[in-house]
């Protein structure tokens, strides 16, 4: 396998032992040497979605549901992994190893009456250099490193996973986002890699800082003046700002037509969304160290970490600040003997929150919710070449010390059982089964999401 694929399809390979992950279109040109590669996918997705009655739940991964509790709907999504269109360069001079990477990611989710209404993705744009004897510093771009490793080992990075409906219009799926891992996300950084040490390496990045998701609310409370009149029969009340008055004490005395009453101090209560400048104070900071082996039982180990400083601004009238910490680390192991294929992974953090970064991380008022999953997987190689595997993930998240949150989610759970068969050393044919299910801190709260997928992805 050319090692200057498109980490994703690298990524592919490694998850499933895939024979249609090789080596992209590789150009000779002049000093340098350009890969173009990448692949192109799609699957039909079969849906069956159900809620109990009354349930609403924030940040939930079954959904598809319709205004009466259930859905049946079918749809043509991209899955997991986007297509990919990347390009990437590499050269030796003065004993430096230099490489850039370039990729674009369309989707064939897009269901707009036009039918050309979503922007493809931009997900890696880096630049690198190196040499064996003293590791690499990689700038620009590109996958982060905290629950990368969750992320390639997944055997639906070939498929699809959690996050299809019957409802096209997503660039892609969650896969097992969301339901054993947090999405590491595809982050600006500045990254140095170790040399491999005898299967033993680490690297270090800071990270951009990105926004945070943030549902919280502000609130805020205004005095203004107001002025009253009378005009005929017709009461007037001037100068007053009562777009999002929620509350509202007038006392107003009419003396006679025409003739001015009183001018009056009024106070009301505003809420309304938070500003959206939530973002990391500072870099935030990821490392990862591993150690890989190979021979009849071959393997990788690593553990990984997060630490990120958070501000919140919440303003209408006046700004608040809020400042709070993301800490949250990982541990996995994937294991191939023959045929078998083992994954085992477990994440844990505060801050963190659930599917995306930082997403549903704090309360309104920034405490941090604690938060934990895992995922173990196995695969099997039949002796027609198609690889059948089986997984389950988890994700929880808890409410903060003293916090009440009824339509919180607890729990997001999913069942995977997938086959993926190369039909060419190109194309794989793909079929999934994903039961997911997501259980709010009011267990009567809860959403179920059976899919159904089939599908190919093309790698070249």
């Amino acid at each position: 396998m050319n090692k200057k694929m498109n980490l994703a399809v690298a990524g592919a390979a490694l998850a499933l032992g895939a024979t249609a992950a090789n080596a992209g279109i590789v150009i000779p040109a002049g000093d340098w040497t350009l890969d173009v590669n990448g692949n192109v996918n799609a699957f039909m997705n079969f849906n069956d979605a159900d809620k109990a009655k009354g349930s609403t739940l924030t940040g939930n991964i079954a959904n598809g549901q319709d205004a009466l509790g259930e859905s049946d709907g079918q749809g043509i999504n991209t899955g997991l992994l986007p297509s990919w269109l990347g390009f990437t360069g590499t050269t030796r001079q003065n004993n430096t190893d230099v490489s850039f990477t370039i990729s674009f990611q369309p989707n064939a989710s897009d269901n707009s009456a036009a039918g050309d209404n979503k922007t493809p993705l931009n997900r890696q744009s880096y630049l690198s250099f190196g040499d064996k004897s003293w590791g690499s510093i990689k700038i620009g771009k590109d996958i982060g490193i905290f629950a990368s490793g969750a992320i390639l080992n997944d055997m639906t990075l070939l498929g699809v996973g959690s996050g299809a409906t019957g409802k096209s219009g997503g660039a892609t799926t969650l896969g097992g986002i969301g339901t054993g891992y947090v999405y590491a996300a595809w982050k600006g950084q500045a990254t140095y890699t170790t040399p491999n040490m005898g299967g033993f390496q680490a690297k270090v990045g800071l990270m951009n800082p990105n926004q945070i998701p943030d549902a919280s609310t502000a609130v805020t409370t205004r005095t203004y003046v107001t002025t009253n009149s009378f005009t005929g029969t017709t009461a007037t009340l001037n100068g007053s700002d009562s777009s999002s008055v929620t509350q509202l004490s007038i006392s107003a005395t009419v003396i006679s037509k025409g003739t001015v009453a009183s001018t009056t101090t009024h106070t009301d209560t505003v809420t309304g969304a938070a500003s959206s400048a939530v973002n990391q104070d500072r870099f935030g900071i990821e490392a990862e160290a591993s150690y890989s082996w190979t021979g009849d039982v071959a393997g990788k180990v690593w553990v990984s970490g997060a630490s990120y400083d958070v501000t919140r601004v919440k303003a209408l009238t006046a700004a608040t600040k809020q400042s709070y910490d993301i800490t949250a680390f990982d541990v996995g192991a994937s294991i191939s003997a023959g045929n078998f294929g083992l994954v085992g992974y477990y994440y844990d953090g505060e801050g963190l929150g659930t599917t995306l970064f930082g997403n549903n991380g704090v309360t309104a008022d920034a405490k941090e919710r604690d938060s934990d999953g895992g995922y173990v997987q196995a695969t099997y190689v039949i002796p027609t070449g198609t690889k059948i595997g089986v997984a389950y993930g988890v994700s929880n998240l808890d409410t903060a010390s003293g916090e009440t949150n009824a339509t919180l989610v607890e729990e997001n759970e999913r069942w995977t059982v997938g086959a993926y068969h190369p039909l060419t050393k190109h194309l794989n044919l793909v079929a999934e089964y994903n039961a997911t299910e997501s259980t709010g801190q009011v267990s009567t709260n809860s959403m179920e999401n059976d899919t159904l997928s089939l599908g190919a992805i093309l790698f070249f």
